[in-house]
């Protein structure tokens, strides 16, 4: 089988969101179409309160899900909904946001590490003025798999497969179907996942260096990969990344600040709805 060539290799920036937390946008803002279905890759982390305690305070979502993935740390959402949850380190939050949400998320801690991701992952045309959705799971539903030769995996969506083990994540999602694996390799260990030709593929090394095919990969950067081929990915000195992939929509991409449509009279219209008090 033919092998999956690396297209780029690229770095995040430092920036900050919501009221002042500091973080690196691994990518995400101009021509957001390049990683279809993935609109934004946020990774946080800091033992500095003062860089994350303001939090997220209210703020809106339409046409698109995230998912925040907590590696240490905890914090709270509430929503219009009525739903208040805690996530905590090593839990999930995934969060359609569809025709509306309205969230806050703000640290639940005075000191310590906050550390973990979100993801933006875009709805298809259909889906977005759908009914929006919030989901919560705790770090011990989070299947994971101790694999031969000491690679551990933590399967949040999707279906990992690689050789003869097949594991399914605690989402799966129709249209993009997501893949999105935590994934860490000891010392001279190496792992092929299976990931569907067609799907788009990133790779975002959090920690150590990772081994694509031949290329050394350096914490920090993501590496996209062609759509079709065999993946192989090994590491001299132990790596730790997130593997992301889905299926790529191809509808036209407009996005105004918390708002992803397909058209712009549709970010004019979710503009009008937010002020008007009926977004979501």
């Amino acid at each position: 089988m033919s092998q999956r060539e690396i297209l780029s290799i690229t770095s995040g920036r430092a920036t900050s969101d919501g009221a002042g937390v500091s973080l690196t946008r691994v990518f995400g803002g101009a021509a957001p179409e390049r990683f279809d279905p993935f609109l934004m890759l946020d990774e946080f982390g800091s033992n500095d309160p003062d860089e994350y305690i303001a939090g997220f305070p209210p703020h809106p979502h339409r046409g698109f899900e995230t998912i925040t993935y907590m590696l240490e740390g905890r914090m709270r959402h509430e929503d219009h909904m009525g739903n208040v949850g805690l996530l905590e380190s090593g839990g999930v939050q995934w969060m359609t946001a569809a025709r509306g949400v309205i969230h806050s998320e703000m640290p639940q801690q005075q000191e310590g590490t906050m550390r973990g991701f979100q993801l933006w992952l875009n709805l298809p045309s259909h889906a977005k003025l759908g009914d929006p959705d919030y989901r919560d799971f705790a770090p011990a539903e989070i299947p994971q798999l101790a694999l031969p030769g000491g690679v551990q995996a933590k399967v949040i969506a999707g279906v990992f497969k690689a050789g003869d083990i097949e594991q399914h994540g605690i989402v799966q999602r129709p249209d993009t179907e997501p893949l999105l694996f935590d994934l860490q390799l000891s010392a001279e260990s190496a792992v092929s996942p299976q990931v569907p030709d067609g799907h788009r593929l990133l790779l975002y090394v959090y920690e150590g260096t990772l081994r694509v095919g031949e290329q050394a990969v350096s914490k920090g950067q993501l590496v996209q990969m062609s759509q079709d081929g065999e993946l192989n990915l090994s590491s001299e000195r132990g790596a730790r990344l997130m593997l992301l992939a889905g299926r790529p929509l191809g509808e036209p991409i407009v996005q105004y600040g918390p708002f992803v449509m397909n058209r712009r009279e549709e970010i004019e219209q979710a503009l009008r709805d937010f002020r008007d008090g009926t977004l979501a």
